[in-house]
């Protein structure tokens, strides 16, 4: 499932007890924050138990089904050896289990599940923990399936709760100042008998509730600036045939970008950070994300792990491995996980710039505006003169509250100069 998934959601059972199983045949499907995946066996054999049903949330490492496979040779006809069982993910010893479930349930007694909303013994624990009440936890919006909390939920409900200041007074009663302030009503909205009504997906439900609390989290800033891109039009119509030919890749423009953008990230690491409550959290590593559009219209954020580190081939390959994938869905929860700055390409529809929402917890989103031909004063030793330059806009999207103008403005001017500073004879 990848280091940074923690949990996933049994979405269907693909196979029922008693049936068949061969060696890499998927027996279920699960669903993480974005993606959708098969869990394949590991064993050919049958299905004799399904520890989970539809809709719980499983911990990663847990036993989630059990299959029987072929025993050794028997002893004899009437002592035939007893059947082998294997389980299909790798657990801690079964007394391990048993002690967590039990101490989760007698630590988390204070929180019960009620109507719709069902909490996993993980979120139990947590809300026990850190003092939350059982009315806080049923008000917390959930990005899970079905709006149900996730670990990345509640604690994101805990770090912005830390964030918050009451405002009391002595003149308004106590028990009135403890009460939580009336969110305003959004007005209904009427569908007449000619209207189609259209239910969201689960992931288009997650995308929405992921834009609307970015928004409210981080203070969004933009900064515009346009970059002459003739070089790299004419440098990539010249080699991108015989790169074809040699890597089996198709050169677009989109890893030459990220190249740029990972030099620029390393020029200013402080672009390359998160924040968490007052502190801040320096990246290590430069982990792209590569926003994509999807066939069904949602939108999907593959990551290019240690992008700096790649040459423009490998850069290529990755680039189109994860485009493909993400088409296909084929990505797989690590696919999307572990992002520190995010790159969206808004001129692969024709839109010349636009304003991003950033992808928390990351503090900057660039978009690219589409390559126009457009007249240009170009500079030359002996003067200045009209020309015909291939141009685009980027927009770079940031969080006020931890980058400034000035550096905000320097990065995406950082990333301008090493695209007009593309070497027009460069090997690659």
């Amino acid at each position: 499932m990848g280091e940074s998934v923690a949990e996933a959601t049994i979405t269907s059972w693909l196979k029922e007890v008693g049936e068949t199983i061969e060696a890499d045949e998927a027996v279920l499907e699960i669903a993480t924050d974005k993606v959708d995946s098969e869990v394949p066996s590991e064993v050919e054999g049958v299905l004799v138990e399904k520890l989970f049903d539809v809709d719980d949330v499983v911990q990663v490492g847990q036993t989630i089904a059990v299959i029987e496979t072929e025993g050794g040779s028997s002893a004899s006809a009437s002592q035939p050896e007893p059947a082998k069982t294997e389980i299909v993910s790798e657990i801690p010893a079964v007394a391990e289990v048993e002690k967590t479930v039990v101490a989760a349930q007698e630590t988390a007694t204070s929180i019960v599940s009620s109507g719709d909303r069902f909490y996993s013994p993980l979120v139990k624990n947590i809300a026990k923990k850190e003092g939350i009440t059982q009315s806080e936890l049923d008000a917390m919006p959930g990005t899970g399936k079905d709006g149900r909390v996730t670990k990345n939920d509640i604690l994101a409900y805990l770090g912005n709760r830390g964030q918050q200041t009451t405002v009391t007074s002595s003149a308004v009663d106590k028990s009135q100042s403890t009460q939580e302030p009336e969110k305003p009503k959004t007005a209904p909205v009427v569908a007449s008998g000619d209207d189609e009504i259209i239910e969201m997906t689960r992931m288009g439900k997650l995308i929405a509730h992921h834009m609307v609390e970015s928004v409210q989290t981080s203070a969004h800033v933009q900064s515009f600036i346009e970059a002459d891109v003739t070089n790299i039009w004419n440098w990539r119509n010249k080699v991108k045939k015989e790169f074809a030919q040699r890597e089996g890749e198709n050169l677009t423009f989109t890893p030459i970008f990220m190249e740029a953008v990972a030099r620029a990230l390393r020029d200013y690491p402080m672009m390359n950070i998160s924040v968490q409550g007052d502190t801040i959290i320096k990246k290590k590593h430069i982990n792209l994300g590569m926003a994509a559009a999807l066939p069904d219209g949602n939108l999907i954020v593959p990551v290019i792990k240690d992008a700096d580190q790649l040459n423009l081939v490998g850069m290529t390959k990755k680039v189109n491995d994860l485009a493909g994938r993400a088409r296909q869905n084929q990505l797989k929860p690590d696919d999307i996980q572990g992002g520190t700055y995010t790159v969206t390409n808004v001129g692969t529809f024709g839109s010349i710039m636009g304003t991003p929402i950033i992808n928390q917890p990351q503090v900057g989103i660039l978009a690219l505006g589409a390559i126009r031909k457009v007249p240009a004063v170009v500079e030359t030793p002996e003067g200045d003169f009209i020309g015909i330059r291939y141009r685009m806009f980027m927009s770079h999207s940031y969080d006020h509250r931890v980058v400034n103008g000035a550096l905000g403005g320097q990065f995406v001017k950082a990333v301008k100069d090493y695209l007009e500073a593309w070497d027009p004879n460069r090997e690659i």
